[in-house]
């Protein structure tokens, strides 16, 4: 609705040109808002308080030139002039029939867009070291990062979901002692325990698997043990298989699914790490200074130039990543979207920053990056920091287990991601108003009810007559459902436009807010079939909004709660 209202502004704005109110040289900015006060209108713009200045008018009464200029439409019922010069619009009941039959005819596909034209996008997340089982900022990184696919794929681009497995390095050389430390009877309280050893009972799991000779297979590999604890390769081999395995377990407890798993190692046994450091070197980007090689990230934004190998002869963590992303360009990805903690805020300068030195025409600012925050569990008022079987955090499955997959994807995705989380379990658990993934979930089942009563008392609603009756819908209550639903594809398309699927959970809550509160004061089912099959057919365009809001948190939409 706000699209339609600015274009009816914009040819106002045109015919003022034409006659010489406004100068052509102008760039006007039209910005369509909700009103917070519904006896103001529906929506408000200050247009003409913008345009004031260029039209060399009071901004009042550019408004009431603008208002009078504005092009007959079925969609507006009528435009007032508010204090200074904002312009209040009030929609018609025509509007609200052309949008409730909208999302009818379009059902799950409502909100919908192709902003991205079928553009290829990649969105990477979660990530994990396979170390150990997913932790609860992995967790977080799962939902807001699955989220962010969906939103993605709702807005017209073509998505591939990428999970990058840092399987190698000094992590998995401490992986493989510590399993090879318990396959040999040592406990980490042993004084010979590697000193960076990790000491969850999942490494105990760990390494009686391999020692019975199990085979292992993740999504894209297997390997079966030795039984030789002195074989710390093939330990090594068999503990990333193993624990890549639990990850696949925990992510799809968690419904979520990728498309590429793509190993770090790769990017050394097929030499693209050193092509990226050779072309870094041929392109003047690099100098050698106390025995290491140094990039000039300086000549790109950086505070200070950064080590690329070491005196040990040892790259440092972001040269891989500057060639695993060049690596992501090179398969033809217009945009890539990378959801990571917090604590690899360093890091994007520098890849970018490499990404430049290799002059392969990558856009600046390539890639986006979505960074969260951490995660804090509470639970009878007290915080939660220990699972016995990792060790020394909270799992991913632990949480799914206390409160159930719904709940642990909406409250981690349900605030700005770049804000720190306290996840209550006993508030994700409760059947309150309180709980808003239940709060939600219950407003669509209530649609779902009023369905089965009108069964049971044998009555029956015609969606034809329900849309033509939508004009006797005048209660203030309706009108705010209406123009909620209105709002839609608007949180959508600003949602995946600033990669932020919190909106779509402030959305929904807003949304069950205004349906339960008029499911509480007026009846449904009334005598009236006119009202009765009008107010059925606002409640079936409310139920598909909120399965459609609820799909792109990957929350289920009950029917019986």
């Amino acid at each position: 609705m706000k699209e339609i209202i600015a274009e009816l502004i914009d040819s106002a704005l045109k015919n003022l040109i034409n006659d010489g109110t406004l100068p052509e040289d102008i760039q006007p900015r039209i910005m369509v808002e909700n009103t917070r006060d519904k006896s103001h209108g529906d929506y408000a713009s200050n247009v003409a308080m913008t345009l004031a200045k260029a039209a060399k008018s009071n901004p009042r009464q550019l408004a009431e030139k603008i208002v009078a200029a504005l092009p007959e439409s079925e969609n507006l019922k009528k435009a007032e002039i508010a204090g200074p010069g904002f312009i209040n619009f009030f929609i018609s009941g025509a509007s609200t029939s052309s949008l409730i039959k909208s999302i009818l005819e379009k059902k799950n596909l409502y909100g919908h867009n192709n902003d991205g034209e079928g553009k290829k996008t990649q969105v990477e997340f979660v990530s994990a070291n396979p170390t150990g089982p997913l932790h609860i900022g992995h967790g977080r990184g799962a939902a807001v990062g699955d989220c962010l696919c969906r939103l993605m794929e709702a807005t017209g681009w073509d998505v591939t979901r990428e999970f990058y497995y840092n399987d190698a390095g000094q992590q998995i050389n401490n992986l493989a002692l510590s399993v090879q430390a318990r396959c040999k009877g040592l406990t980490p309280e042993d004084p010979s325990w590697p000193a960076d050893g990790y000491r969850g009972d999942y490494i105990t799991e760990l390494a009686e698997s391999f020692m019975r000779g199990d085979t292992v297979k993740s999504e894209d590999q297997s390997f079966t043990g030795t039984k030789d604890a002195d074989d710390v390769e093939s330990i090594r081999h068999f503990a990333v298989a193993y624990l890549r395995h639990e990850q696949d377990l925990d992510l799809k407890a968690f419904a979520v699914d990728f498309d590429v798993f793509f190993l770090e190692s790769s990017l050394y046994t097929e030499g693209k790490v050193e092509a990226v450091v050779e072309t870094l070197i041929n392109n003047g980007y690099t100098y050698e200074d106390d025995g290491a090689l140094w990039l000039r990230t300086t000549d790109f934004g950086d505070d200070k130039d950064r080590v690329m190998r070491k005196k040990d002869g040892g790259y440092t963590y972001f040269v891989p990543d500057v060639a695993y992303h060049l690596n992501k360009w090179q398969r033809g990805f217009d945009t890539v979207i990378n959801e990571q903690g917090a604590d690899h805020h360093s890091t994007i300068t520098r890849v970018r920053a490499g990404l430049q030195a290799l002059k392969a025409d990558i856009p600046q600012g390539w890639p986006d990056y979505v960074l969260h925050q951490m995660v804090t569990v509470m639970k009878g008022g007290e915080e939660v920091k220990i699972s016995k079987r990792a060790g020394s955090y909270v799992t991913l499955r632990d949480l799914i287990e206390e409160v159930g997959r719904d709940a642990t994807r909406y409250f981690l995705a349900a605030r700005k991601s770049d804000s720190h989380l306290t996840f209550d379990i006993d508030l994700a658990r409760s059947e309150s108003a309180d709980n808003p993934v239940y709060y939600i979930q219950y407003a669509h089942a209530r649609v779902c009810s009023i369905f089965r009563k009108l069964a049971e008392n044998n009555l029956s609603w015609d969606e034809e007559t329900g849309i033509a009756a939508l004009d006797s819908l005048e209660l203030e209550s309706e009108k705010n459902l209406v123009v909620n639903l209105g709002r839609f594809p608007e949180v959508v398309r600003n949602a995946a436009n600033a990669r932020e699927p919190h909106q779509i959970a402030n959305y929904l809550r807003d949304l069950a807010g205004d349906f339960h509160t008029y499911y509480n004061s007026e009846k449904t089912l009334v005598e009236d079939a006119d009202i009765r099959n009008a107010r059925l057919t606002l409640a079936v365009a409310v139920r598909h909004v909120l399965a459609n809001g609820l799909h792109l948190l990957g929350v289920s939409a009950p029917e019986l709660m």
